[in-house]
């Protein structure tokens, strides 16, 4: 098959990159009118506790005993927070056309056995994406936020801004929906033939040091305890990786 020239790669680069601009905007209008609720979502565990039960409700949210309130300390500030929220939820539910516009790149230059994997590609990229964006709003944050509001502030009172509260958290949020792509990635690379699974396992060492490394990078606290609730998963994801990538490659090799 002829090698298609640069200029037709960044033609369809250009296609799929404004067709997921298209789909961002159009779902950033309903965000947007919803932002409110968004936002009281959000400040769920700067208000509340999550607390684990073997009984129906599984997970809740307890009341704090600190009366907390947000501010905002300039006169533009509201707006552009729930812009912020706006964008950011338009790509969390767009992401399957994302993913989809992804794929859609990526797929001519792969085998016709290949492209069958569309739709599992598109399911487990954005499943992984909501589940590690859940899994922070419902285990990392409620944590993250308890420890920073409660640590060494008894003779202070905190008050904080709305925009950055809401940073943190989207942050947070967006960090950790990346990092739990790292399995599809692990697969996409061997695959290719670029990297192995041996070459993963042996040095797994290294992974898990990178793993707390890129935590002590994305998360926005210098505290070891939230880098750990980042960390942990990371290597938790790798073994997984390198897990599926066995199971795939395998499939491959029998079917050749």
């Amino acid at each position: 098959m002829d090698k298609a020239p640069l200029t037709e790669h960044l033609y369809e680069l250009r296609n799929r990159i404004v067709v997921s601009l298209v789909a961002v905007s159009i779902t950033f209008g309903f965000c947007f009118s919803y932002s409110e609720n968004i936002f009281s979502i959000l400040t769920l565990p700067l208000h509340n506790t999550i607390n684990f039960s073997l009984h129906n409700p599984f997970i809740s949210f307890v009341p704090t005993e600190k009366e907390l309130s947000l501010v905002f300390l300039a006169p533009a500030e509201a707006l552009w927070m729930h812009l912020k929220i706006a964008l950011i939820s338009a790509c969390i539910i767009s992401s399957p056309i994302i993913f989809h516009q992804v794929w859609k790149f990526i797929a001519p230059g792969l085998k016709p056995k290949e492209k069958k994997f569309a739709i599992p590609f598109i399911f487990v990229t954005t499943n992984l994406f909501l589940i590690g964006a859940l899994f922070c709003f419902l285990i990392v944050l409620p944590f993250a936020v308890n420890f920073l509001m409660t640590y060494k502030t008894e003779n202070i009172k905190p008050m904080l801004s709305a925009e950055k509260y809401i940073d943190f958290c989207l942050k947070f949020i967006l960090a950790f929906g990346a990092v739990f792509e790292l399995p599809v990635l692990q697969v996409f690379l061997t695959r290719m033939g670029i990297l192995t699974t041996d070459f993963l396992a042996k040095n797994r060492k290294y992974a898990v040091l990178l793993a707390f490394v890129a935590a002590a990078l994305l998360t926005p606290t210098p505290d070891a305890f939230n880098q750990s609730l980042m960390a942990v998963p990371i290597v938790i994801l790798y073994e997984a990786g390198i897990w599926a990538s066995r199971i795939i490659n395998r499939k491959k090799k029998e079917e050749i």
